[in-house]
């Protein structure tokens, strides 16, 4: 309807779990708070739910703070409707007749442009605070405008992210940002007052829920984006190298200041921002990983005397750590010079030729075997 291709499509039904499972003996059953059945068929994994009616005051679904913990109760194609959060998500499209059904008014929301919580929005809101950051990101991949209710209650609100669990939060933060609009992602996340949120480690904006933003996350932002446009792959750990610069330079110029070299400070900085960020945004190891590396061969770019320097060339995280620096020169000019040094450097080099060992496998020298000694026999 707005003219854009679908990510993928998802299959509501009246069975329940056990009874898709039966009917496709290759399903496998997912999700504690929300159960679903993920089906494969061709190839192709189908994601597949009930249902879902209102719960009852007597069901232990939710928590003190109102937010859902289960939601397994199953209901008609109308109440799945009014439980969806969004009026423009809760449009059905029948598989047989290709008709469009609409309980809610989502398909004149949608005309309208126009993005509406179904029901109270505080509530809402409680039930799951995703949905924060849902609207958010539906704003910036559709175009679509908050109404007014729907907005009203998003400071408030932020705060609830907290006790959402940091794995979610990583999967929202890749949705935000690798997807093809990260920097209007980024700009809703600013205008609703969530970045603070996501973000704690961040220095503080001039509003509330606001924060600093630098030319070297606006830049990474705008060229992630323009990967995905030419179908070039990107990878969370940029990102987040980007992202949690400023507070790792602030860190490491403190521990300098503390009598650290510049190599050891630049490696405890990047171990204590890691560690701050995933209490509320989860980064899985093997991205947490290159990330550290990207900002610790920051520092080992600047020894460019001696001869050294020429190992850096066949490091693994080399081009990542050089594609940073060459962003970092965007804000300091004062690097162009040893930008231009490695650029020279690479000339004649060709990377697709070298050999990378696995980030988590070591080298191990081969242990040399000594001839046993011989003793002395005794006359």
């Amino acid at each position: 309807m707005l003219g854009k291709v679908p990510k993928d499509f998802d299959v509501a039904t009246s069975a329940t779990p056990e009874e898709v499972q039966d009917v496709f003996p290759r399903c496998r059953l997912i999700g504690r708070r929300f159960r679903l059945a993920h089906v494969r068929k061709a190839g192709t994994l189908i994601e597949v739910a009930t249902f879902r009616g209102e719960a009852s005051s007597g069901d232990d679904h939710s928590n003190s703070h109102g937010r859902i913990l289960r939601d397994n109760v199953f209901g008609t194609v109308e109440e799945d409707a009014i439980r969806r959060d969004f009026t423009i998500n809760a449009l059905f499209l029948d598989p047989v007749s290709g008709d469009i059904r609409d309980y809610v008014g989502g398909y004149e929301d949608l005309s309208k442009r126009r993005l509406r919580l179904i029901g109270d929005p505080a509530i809402r809101y409680r039930e799951d605070p995703v949905r924060l950051l849902r609207a958010a990101r539906f704003e910036a991949k559709l175009g679509v405008k908050l109404d007014k209710e729907t907005e009203a209650p998003f400071r408030k609100m932020a705060p609830l992210l907290n006790d959402v669990p940091p794995a979610r939060l990583f999967e929202e933060v890749c949705k935000l940002f690798l997807t093809g609009h990260g920097v209007r992602s980024m700009e809703a996340l600013q205008r609703f007052g969530l970045s603070a949120v996501m973000f704690p480690g961040l220095p503080k904006g001039s509003a509330q829920g606001k924060v600093q933003l630098g030319t070297i996350l606006l830049k990474t932002l705008e060229n992630t984006d323009e990967r995905i446009r030419n179908s070039k792959p990107v990878t969370p750990a940029f990102l987040f190298a980007a992202l949690l610069w400023q507070p790792v330079v602030e860190r490491s110029k403190a521990l300098q200041d503390q009598g650290e070299s510049e190599f050891n400070a630049m490696m405890k900085a990047s171990d204590e921002v890691i560690a701050a960020q995933v209490q509320s945004t989860a980064i899985p190891r093997r991205f947490s990983a290159v990330t550290r590396q990207i900002w610790v061969m920051q520092a080992r770019l600047g020894k460019t005397r001696g001869k050294r320097w020429k190992r850096l060339l066949h490091e693994q995280r080399f081009r990542a750590a050089y594609d940073f620096l060459l962003l970092r020169a965007m804000d300091d000019p004062g690097l162009e010079p040893l930008c231009e040094f490695w650029t020279k450097a690479q000339e004649g080099i060709d990377f697709s030729r070298i050999r990378f060992d696995s980030q988590d496998e070591k080298r191990v020298r081969p242990r040399s075997r000594r001839r046993p000694r011989r003793r002395a026999t005794p006359k």
